[in-house]
């Protein structure tokens, strides 16, 4: 009941939900991820779990397939279903002492759709609501939303069900997730579900089993605040008589404990309960929450993407996210910013896990909300990594990106990759968004002159001997350069002078 991984099945279940405990033994129970309008992961073997009495033989089919099992001493079973090819509907059936039938049981690809809010945003928020909700008649779309559910107990079960995507039921879904899944679908013509498990204002250190944060004493003042703040609350929750100050406090921390930032909370209350469903990849829009800890979250987030890889035992499965857009006020000079090291992060982590990919949207945020309206762009450009990188598409997907730099007396040149087409600068010919810099660090607005070779030239006369350059290094940045594939340009800097987070933790 192991897979080679050797811990799937102790990271799929180590409690069960009060739900299922309250609930007579006598017959099979199966988490909610499994059910009617279901879509299976095609060619691939998948999973199927439960619970049943003790010793119980249990029975499971589906198409021209039958694989058993026997319950073990806790009660817990695992099948593995042989891959099976796109289609159906199919019914899959679970025998036991009792009988679960699931109809209407699709083959397709399956995505995780994670993150915080900006993954959460459903397409009622987005742009053309109406209009989105009046074409989604997908049949062969299927979506389920999971529950938000902060707990250091795992949850073995959630409440929520699958359901067929049509103008009524697509509203409350993840935007990105959708405008994602139904590019997919129509470019691939197979089934394609989608699981949301987003949960808005999400730190990635609650998306991460907490064993794997204390073993690592780049996470133990982080981990230290939240283990003083859990010796407070269980401290004033053990009081009968409490002041006004400590009424507040105690308030304050049950938000916390129960909350979105505390670490390893999500990955027992919500990733936990569909651990170990067949997927195809997880699709990632998070990072405002940890922006503050930009440095931090070099390494914080590919642990995350690490530990899921190795607990859903799928071996290296794509994993790919949303860059963070632009934000808040443009600012006339070069400044530091936390944003941008953020960003920093997320391109770094290309270079450090294989199978993943970073779509670049810093042009189409909004200063004056952090919730931008156009999802679509998002998921297709989520999409353009999917198709060509699993599916066999040639798509251009991959953002420009900075390979190296030259010094040229008073100027220098910089060299890219992944530029598809050439270079086209939007809205006006000349590059904006470079900044110069000699060894005092104090960058200024630079003059960038694209070479005919697709190099481009940066320089000042403010900078006589330069040293370093950045591009769309803001919260907020004004900048235009696109590939002529239609994709932006990623930030980035060739300094690696330490920035406003460097020692944040």
């Amino acid at each position: 009941m192991r897979t080679s991984s050797g811990i799937w099945l102790s990271a799929l279940v180590l409690t069960f939900s009060a739900a299922v405990a309250g609930v007579a033994r006598a017959d099979v129970k199966m988490p909610n991820i499994f059910g009617n309008h279901m879509v299976l992961q095609q060619g691939q073997k998948n999973r199927v779990w439960g619970l049943a009495d003790p010793g119980e033989p249990i029975v499971v089919s589906i198409d021209k397939q039958t694989q058993k099992t026997t319950a073990g001493a806790d009660g817990r079973w695992m099948v593995q279903l042989d891959p099976l090819s796109v289609g159906g509907p199919h019914e899959l059936s679970v025998q036991g002492k009792t009988t679960i039938k699931f109809t209407d049981v699709l083959v397709g690809e399956v995505w995780i759709c994670s993150g915080q809010s900006n993954m959460q945003w459903s397409v009622n928020a987005s742009n053309d609501p109406d209009l989105e909700r009046s074409a989604a008649r997908f049949p062969k779309l299927r979506m389920v939303n999971i529950p938000q559910v902060g707990t250091q107990e795992p949850q073995w079960n959630f409440n929520g069900n699958w359901q067929v995507c049509t103008p009524e039921t697509v509203g409350n879904f993840s935007a990105v997730g959708y405008f994602f899944g139904r590019q997919l679908h129509q470019t691939l013509d197979v089934p394609v579900g989608l699981i949301n498990n987003a949960w808005g204002g999400s730190a990635c250190e609650a998306w991460i089993r907490r064993e794997l944060l204390a073993a690592d004493p780049k996470y133990k003042v982080m981990l230290d605040g939240w283990v003083k703040n859990e010796a407070t609350f269980a401290e004033l929750s053990g009081k009968s008589d409490l002041n006004e100050d400590q009424k507040k406090t105690l308030n304050s921390l049950r938000g916390q404990m129960a909350g979105n930032h505390r670490p390893a909370n999500i990955y027992n209350g919500v990733l936990k309960s569909h651990l170990g469903y067949g997927i195809r990849g997880a699709i990632w829009y998070q990072g405002e929450s940890n922006a503050g800890r930009a440095y931090q979250y070099r390494d914080l987030f590919p642990l995350m993407i690490e530990s899921w890889r190795k607990e859903w035992g799928q071996g290296d499965f794509p994993f790919y996210w949303v860059q963070l857009a632009d934000f808040m006020a443009e600012k006339p000079e070069p400044a530091e910013s936390s944003w941008a090291e953020l960003r920093e992060a997320q391109t770094m982590t290309m270079s450090r896990l294989p199978n993943t990919g970073e779509a670049v949207i810093i042009d189409i945020g909004e200063g004056k909300d952090i919730h931008p309206k156009n999802k679509v762009d998002v998921g297709r450009r989520l999409a353009r990594w999917a198709l060509a990188k699993d599916y066999g598409v040639k798509i251009a997907h991959h953002s420009p990106q900075f390979k190296a730099m030259e010094k040229q007396d008073a100027k220098i040149v910089l060299s890219f990759e992944h530029v598809d087409g050439g270079w086209r600068p939007f809205d006006v010919n000349e590059p904006r968004g470079f900044a110069i810099a000699g060894a005092d660090k104090k960058f200024v607005l630079a003059k960038a002159t694209i070479l005919k070779d697709g190099r481009i030239e940066v320089a000042s006369d403010q900078v006589p001997a330069p040293v370093a350059v950045r591009y769309a290094w803001a919260d907020n940045p004004v900048c235009n350069m696109y590939s002529q594939a239609g994709l932006p340009l990623t930030p980035f800097r060739t300094d690696d002078w330490p920035g406003v987070t460097a020692n944040k933790q």
